[in-house]
């Protein structure tokens, strides 16, 4: 497996041509500058929402809508004639086309003059009526479209389209409002960036993006390793917060969205260095092209405000990514509870019958960005037995684990209790499987034993695996089999689709069923 300081080191030396383009245009909406580093404790718990997911997910709503409006609309308004006789096919393509036209230009025309902005959607009473006047504007073209090219009567069309188009829109937007208004309070819109290095380089860093018009984020500090005079222990009013070592755990217990690193990039060995200790977090990491004396094209950078970045590692799910991830997991996860409730009512009763204890077994184990999460399971072990820090290697005809238990643990029916913890959001149906803190593969803490083993918490860990429908499965009594899980984790972490999780979803109850898979599970 290639090491991160080699990938990093690759990507330094190519900085022409890095990797994706950051998420800058989240930070670049907003009319606040950046903060300082102090922020109340609501604030720090609150989850970032992307802007561009609100807008993307408002745009699908609209079209819906207004799709509808307009094709009930001229369903009922449009003549007779044009659905009988010989042109009712013709006639149907065009009123299709035409309800398409018509929604495509009521959307675009509120997208190019901002009404899908958060500042838009943040002061509705100022934006209603030129979005109401956007849309009456595309209906009365529409309304003459349908008169000329389907004899609708027209007038009758515009007042049914503007009375509907203008209530959907009031609706809407008064209920995003009401929905975005607390936690823009929160600061839940804002970016939280963190500086890495100090002196001089953080302080133009600083400089840029406090000098940024429009920029919404939220500087919260400053980690550095020197402690001379170089690297003071404020710069601007923004105070160093640590040693870069110190970095990992502050992220994993303070949300960051962006690391920042202001280091030249004539500084590689210190800069590998750093990525080597960062490359594990679920953020993305960028580098200050402010400090970089290579003469590159403006379209190797992307901005944050007047920042240039150049992109050296990103999370592997952007904002829009993880919006869609978690409404298919939620959506997938209800329609089996319900589906799979008869089986998992025979499971419960057969565990209660078959030893004393409770039905469920909660543990907890590692979830993403290396925080703790409750996984539920049915349980398999007699109660007085039961490891809920798995300690202790299940192993074949284990005297801890049921009748009943032996049966659901190979074919995993133990597992089906975590569809309540995708539900929940504390995992999700596809992805690294959660392991305990204590977990071992011969012997050694996993941690341990692979470099880089948390890299694959950066998203949250999963019902199924691409490991699992590989064959990984079951115990971990030799270092190999825990090092071959986590490179198949970190593959598909690196390779994620939506199609990638319903294909390893489709592909679970045949790999279950295989014969090596029920020979590693017991």
């Amino acid at each position: 497996m290639t090491t991160m300081s080699e990938s990093a080191g690759a990507a330094l030396r190519v900085a022409g041509g890095l990797a994706k383009k950051p998420s800058a245009e989240n930070g670049k909406r907003g009319a606040k500058r950046a903060t300082a580093p102090q922020r109340p404790e609501e604030e720090a718990r609150v989850q970032y929402v992307a802007p561009e997911v609100v807008e993307r997910v408002l745009r699908v709503l609209d079209v819906l809508a207004f799709a509808g409006i307009a094709g009930v609309g001229l369903h009922y308004l449009a003549p007779a004639s044009w659905l009988q006789g010989q042109g009712r096919v013709a006639s149907i393509v065009v009123a299709i086309l035409l309800v398409a036209l018509h929604v495509f230009a009521t959307i675009w025309t509120m997208r190019e003059s901002g009404h899908y902005r958060l500042r838009a959607l943040l002061d509705p009473v100022r934006r209603i009526p030129t979005g109401a006047g956007v849309a009456l504007f595309t209906g009365a073209m529409t309304a003459l479209a349908g008169h000329w090219l389907l004899n609708m009567p027209a007038l009758e069309w515009l007042r049914v389209w503007s009375a509907a188009a203008a209530g959907w829109f009031v609706f809407s937007r008064v209920l995003v409002w009401l929905w975005a208004r607390p936690l823009e309070k929160k600061g839940a819109f804002k970016q939280h960036i963190v500086i890495v290095g100090g002196g001089k380089a953080a302080e133009r860093a600083i400089d840029t993006l406090e000098g940024s018009p429009d920029l919404d984020v939220k500087i919260l500090g400053l980690f550095d390793d020197r402690e001379d005079d170089r690297s003071p222990e404020h710069v601007r009013k923004y105070r160093k917060l640590g040693r870069i070592a110190d970095l990992a755990q502050y992220a994993r217990e303070n949300r960051v969205d962006l690391l920042v690193v202001a280091i030249p990039l004539s500084a590689e060995q210190r800069l590998l260095q750093i990525l080597d200790q960062l490359w594990e977090l679920p953020v993305d990491i960028r580098i200050s092209g402010q400090e970089s004396k290579l003469k590159l094209s403006p379209r190797a950078y992307d901005y944050l405000g007047n920042l240039p970045l150049l992109a050296v590692f990103d999370r592997p799910l952007s904002p829009w990514d993880w919006f869609v991830k978690a409404v298919f997991d939620r959506v997938v996860s209800a329609l089996l509870l319900i589906a799979l409730s008869p089986i998992m009512a025979l499971i419960a009763i057969a565990v209660k019958l078959d030893s004393k204890g409770p039905v469920i077994f909660r543990q907890k184990r590692y979830g993403f960005n290396n925080k703790m999460v409750e996984i539920w399971k049915f349980r398999s072990m007699y109660i007085d037995m039961c490891d809920e820090t798995a300690s202790k290697l299940t192993t074949k005809d284990d005297p801890r684990v049921t009748r009943v238990g032996r049966f659901i643990r190979k074919t995993s029916l133990d597992e089906l209790p975590q569809l309540f913890n995708v539900l929940r959001g504390d995992i999700s149906l596809v992805g690294p499987r959660p392991h305990c803190q204590q977990a071992k593969a011969a012997g050694e803490i996993y941690e341990k034993v692979v470099d880089g083993y948390f890299a694959r918490h950066k998203v949250k860990p999963g019902i199924t695996g691409w490991a699992q429908i590989n064959g990984w499965r079951g115990d971990t009594d030799t270092e190999e089999k825990i090092h071959m899980r986590v490179k198949y984790d970190l593959e598909y972490i690196n390779n994620w689709s939506l199609w990638f999780d319903i294909y390893i979803l489709v592909k679970t109850p045949f790999a279950l069923l295989s014969p090596e898979n029920r020979a590693n599970a017991y």
